[in-house]
């Protein structure tokens, strides 16, 4: 039987998420996570031992780094992170950016289910600056459990490149 999945949001980090569907919700697993970020939002360089993150970007651009490669995505982008490859991005647009994820074991939608907290209305969550020391621990060990390990630092904004885009 098919059903509809109704969209959760959440506030995670600095980033507004719309969870479309629940890896719950089919028998493959398949999760698919809407991002808004706002221009500047880096997570740190991570690895995911268990899933590629697959990522489609409907506005905005970003800047990734996979694997050591750099990668400016722009609408209508469509990638893969393989599992297992370090990865990270900084969002260049002034205006932010809107993908979607799309990752089939799980372990991603539960660490943004363990660390992220309703979202208050549509928008991006206030901005509060980097995450505290209680924070960042409970967002380490919230990828621990789940299959991924922080590994380096968040990018920056390279003025250059924000300029070109």
């Amino acid at each position: 039987m098919t059903t509809v999945c109704r969209k959760e949001k959440l506030w995670f980090l600095d980033t507004l998420i719309t969870i479309h569907l629940a890896q719950a919700a089919n028998a493959d697993g398949v999760s698919i996570v809407e991002h808004r970020a706002p221009y500047g939002s880096s997570p740190p360089l991570h690895v995911h031992h268990t899933e590629d993150e697959t990522f489609h970007v409907l506005a905005g651009q970003a800047r990734f780094n996979v694997g050591g490669h750099e990668l400016a995505v722009r609408a209508g982008d469509t990638f893969v992170a393989p599992k297992g490859v370090p990865h990270t991005f900084v969002v260049t647009a002034k205006e932010g950016v809107v993908w979607l994820t799309v990752t089939n074991q799980g372990d991603f939608e539960r660490m943004l289910r363990a660390t992220a907290r309703p979202a208050e209305h549509d928008g991006l969550p206030p901005r509060m600056g980097p995450p505290s020391a209680a924070e960042a621990a409970m967002l380490e060990e919230a990828c621990r459990a789940n299959g991924i390990a922080l590994i380096g630092p968040p990018m920056a904004v390279d003025a250059a490149q924000t300029a070109a885009a």
